[in-house]
């Protein structure tokens, strides 16, 4: 395997990181304290074909690979963890849609997602089921000419200003995975409402909130996945999902290590500045390590993937060890910083409310220890 980037890769690479540290990184303290979406830094993605990169040219897309994608993640939660999650949430429903869609909805849609004048989520996570997805609760009945949906979602990124959902339903709820279905629903059809908005302990910013459905009609045309095909289509985007979690998961790592670095030179103690104290050294030497182990985790996954390899176990690695090494990095980070690091003025305090949720969502730690067994033992 490889190491290096290729010339594409680098651009790509350097391009994002100046927009992420010129114009992301100095509005993160501001989208956190608001806890508002920030709109026009979404539609600037998008204006540098970032919400688009691994879209296939016809649909407005620049045909990016899973290298670039990630490499471009991890510079975006170095900045803010919200517009990095912002930035793959829209990638990972454009790969549904592009996957599952007719001609008609992928023409329809995957312009104007590439575009940031569509805003679409995934409607899956309900009050009593999160890794159980087969226990899903929403139920979708069989109608003349389509579905109707009767259900609540919960903890949903973007349902607070999503145009679109894809939701996960269920024809009938004994049957587990055998009866789940995928129904992409516009937010403004009838019977389709917002509920209230999550109280978030981090990376907030993302309009994350409920999404009520109430005797709302599918048409046949909108419904990406039959019953018995939704949850297998729906966990194949985990793949990409969870290598994106693990960059990200990177990237606020890295961010803490620098604020650490930085701190620990300015920071003065016993007639020095903390940089000199060894213990202060080894912690960083090994924040240090860990994240160019994790960083490596990721860009084996990534590269794998582009090689059409298998990818299950891999994505699952990086991203059990890259969101378990970050959640370690920052609270480091922040035991540099002493007290400073525990007030809200400090940057790592932000990061360490951020970073807690890369070990639950997208898998929890758990449920990835699960897959990486059953891919070694075939169980």
């Amino acid at each position: 395997m490889t190491f290096d980037l290729t010339d594409e890769q680098r651009l790509i690479q350097d391009s994002v990181r100046a927009f992420a540290r010129g114009a992301v990184k100095p509005r993160a303290a501001e989208i956190d304290e608001t806890d508002t979406f920030p709109d026009d830094l979404y539609r600037e993605m998008a204006k540098l074909g970032l919400l688009s990169m691994t879209l296939p040219l016809q649909y407005g897309g620049a045909g990016a690979d899973t290298m670039s994608w990630a490499l471009a993640q991890e510079e975006l939660a170095v900045a803010s963890a919200a517009v990095a999650d912002a930035h793959m949430v829209c990638k990972l429903m454009c790969d549904v849609i592009l996957s599952n869609g007719s001609d008609e909805v992928r023409q329809r849609y995957l312009p104007s997602m590439a575009a940031g004048e569509t805003i679409c989520a995934i409607a899956q996570t309900e009050a009593d089921t999160g890794s159980d997805v087969a226990a899903v609760q929403t139920l979708a009945k069989r109608v003349a000419g389509g579905y109707v949906l009767n259900g609540s979602k919960q903890f949903i990124t973007f349902a607070l200003n999503c145009h679109l959902a894809i939701v996960v339903a269920t024809t009938d709820r004994a049957l587990g995975r055998a009866g789940i279905g995928l129904f992409l629903v516009p937010t403004d059809s009838e019977g389709c409402r917002r509920g209230a908005k999550a109280p978030v302990m981090g990376v907030k910013g993302l309009a994350t909130g409920e999404l009520v459905f109430e005797e709302c009609f599918v048409p046949d045309s909108m419904v990406l996945a039959q019953p018995g095909e939704g949850l297998r289509r729906a966990l194949t985007s985990l793949n990409s999902g969870r290598i994106g979690m693990a960059a990200q998961s990177v990237g606020i790592a890295q961010a803490a290590f620098e604020e650490a670095v930085s701190y620990a030179q300015a920071r003065r103690a016993f007639g020095q500045p903390i940089a000199k104290l060894q213990a202060i050294q080894f912690m960083i030497a090994d924040m240090s390590t860990n994240i160019e182990a994790a960083r490596l985790l990721v860009h084996r996954a990534a590269r794998r993937k582009d090689a059409g390899l298998p990818v299950i176990r891999e994505a699952s690695e990086a991203k059990l060890f890259a969101s378990q090494m970050a959640n370690r990095v920052v609270s480091d980070a922040l035991q540099v910083h002493g007290a400073y690091g525990y007030s809200r003025e400090s940057v790592v305090e932000r990061l360490f409310r951020d970073i807690r949720v890369y070990e639950i969502w997208e898998g929890t730690s758990q449920i990835q220890r699960v897959i990486i067994a059953r891919q070694i033992l075939n169980s």
